[in-house]
């Protein structure tokens, strides 16, 4: 058996020797007949429910009421005839006040000596059962008085002494089940996080939205532009990939007649990981037949204010040093007068691709010599220059034709679709656009998509000819939308990776952590 891997603050071989110790004291229940790791017990109880609960409680009062409740100890005190437990459950820390008179008494019958099995045979990280009566010691601390216990698993491994302010985070990402265990932060981040996607699907369906779910191994990778992952079905003999949206069937499915749709599903997108990308996310996209961008952008607006008052009861939220007005109705700007206001450069005047390369020169951007159209140096300019300044919630609308493959040609504005952008705290949360329903346009779209991937841009797409087929058959007017939720759940929750709200975050093998690719401005179009 290979040793286990080391809690910060110890070396492998103390690690084992404390392991050793604890497998003779799981000898020791066994052979006292007491089952180190048992299989129920009738919780009645929790922490943080007696704390509300008995918040007026005075000091030395006691209720009569047997409670049973079942947790993690994290703290251990020991005084001759008397001890005191730290107690943890899913919803927090409460005290054992634990009597040795007392617990002889009740469990004479099952365990003559369980005061000394209990001081002797538990640790700080085992799970115990307990049953007693609420009291409030003399200094105040809200206790369990614990007539019986049970042993319910003996952890053979030990809590991390020095958890906090580990440098080494990779750590707490690879052993997110102890970082959960000792830090309470982590673990409301992902309470939050399951209260986030549940009450967008909430929203969604009381609006009249149905969600229904679309494949992830498909035949073309297509409704963004990413690099996919490729796996192989063996008895289809056939290359799959791994979808890099939803978006495409989503927008079947309102061809053949559902009008309001939604998924929210994990994606995969074969990319470098930074602290605002993960090579699989989880995003949620929805689709309104007859409805337009403006429309949905008075949703997204009106959808995240929602979470915020019933989640975190305010509009006004922190974010690392910011505090970030989610109050609507949100600014909204193109790209164009956005690059204008904070560059002064105009792209409107400009008549060839030469002459925008000259025009943005003194800003020294990459990869401009790269871009073969004026609006792709438009959307470099904002990306590398505007797109961190967005730190109050901003649509950006009316992008580029050329980077912009799915979007409804803008009504009165050559050159540019009717799409927007939402960035909040310097990074895109949203992405939505009224969708295109011409097959002939999205064909040829298609077709230079395909161009380009054929000259080696491993993330453009192909041609979906039976998603064109659908389109032949009528897509109405439609307007669709995606969301990253991890990204959303960061802002909601102020953290400042997104490996901090996504539990078990890809990560290479421990030996080669120092190795990982981080690729901050990681091609990542979350969504739609």
């Amino acid at each position: 058996m290979s040793a286990p891997a080391t809690s910060p603050g110890q070396s492998a071989s103390s690690l084992e020797e404390i392991r050793a110790t604890r497998l003779q004291k799981v000898a020791t229940l066994q052979q006292l007949g007491l089952n180190p790791f048992a299989y129920r017990w009738p919780v009645t109880a929790h922490a943080a429910e007696l704390q509300n609960r008995y918040t007026d409680l005075a000091p030395g009062e006691e209720v009569g009421v047997a409670v049973c409740l079942a947790g993690r100890i994290v703290a251990r005190r020991v005084f001759g005839k008397l001890a005191f437990f730290g107690l943890q459950d899913e919803t927090g820390t409460i005290q054992l006040y634990l009597d040795k008179a007392e617990i002889q008494t009740a469990m004479a019958a099952i365990d003559g000596d369980a005061f000394t099995h209990l001081k002797q045979l538990t640790d700080v990280g085992d799970i115990l059962g307990v049953k007693g009566t609420v009291k409030r010691t003399e200094k105040g601390e809200l206790s369990i008085k614990v007539g019986e216990y049970a042993i319910l698993t003996k952890a053979l491994l030990p809590l991390p002494d020095k958890w906090h302010g580990l440098t080494d985070v990779a750590k707490r990402y690879r052993q997110r089940y102890v970082d959960l265990i000792v830090n309470p932060t982590v673990r409301e981040t992902f309470r939050r996080r399951a209260l986030i996607t549940s009450g967008i699907r909430r929203y969604l369906e009381d609006r009249g939205f149905l969600e229904i779910e679309t494949p992830v191994l498909q035949t073309e990778a297509g409704g963004a532009e990413a690099r996919p992952f490729i796996t192989y079905h063996n008895t289809l003999e056939m290359d799959l990939y791994l979808r890099i949206a939803t978006e495409l069937h989503l927008k079947r499915l309102v061809v053949g007649g559902f009008e309001k749709v939604f998924e929210i599903g994990r994606i995969f997108r074969n990319e470098g990981v930074s602290t605002r990308h993960n090579p699989e996310f989880t995003s949620v996209e929805f689709y309104q037949a007859y409805a337009d961008y403006h429309d949905f952008m008075d949703l997204t607006e009106d959808l995240v204010a929602t979470l915020a008052r019933d989640i975190l009861g305010t509009l006004q939220i922190p974010y690392q040093e910011h505090t970030l007005d989610l109050t609507p109705p949100w600014r909204r700007v193109t790209m164009h007068d956005l690059v204008q206001e904070q560059t002064g450069l105009d792209f409107y005047q400009y008549s060839s691709l030469a002459e925008a390369r000259a025009a943005v020169a003194p800003l020294n951007l990459h990869g401009v010599e790269d871009c073969d159209s004026i609006g792709k140096i438009l959307n470099e300019v904002f990306e590398q220059k505007i797109e961190a300044s967005l730190i109050q919630p901003t649509f950006l609308i009316d992008h580029p034709v050329e980077i912009s493959p799915l979007a409804k040609p803008h009504r009165s504005k050559p050159g540019v679709v009717e799409r927007f952008e939402l960035f909040v705290a310097g990074r895109e949360t949203a992405n939505g656009f009224s969708e295109l329903t011409d097959p002939m346009d999205q064909r040829q779209r298609f077709e230079q998509q395909a161009a380009r991937r054929a000259a080696g841009d491993l993330e453009a797409s192909g041609v979906d000819e039976d998603f064109l087929t659908a389109l032949e058959y009528g897509l109405p007017p439609t307007c669709g939308e995606g969301i990253g939720i991890d990204r959303l759940v960061m802002l909601l929750t102020d953290s400042p990776s997104i490996r901090d709200v996504i539990a078990f975050p890809l990560l290479k093998p421990e030996q080669s952590e120092s190795a990982v690719s981080v690729s901050p401005q990681s091609p990542d179009n979350p969504e739609a």
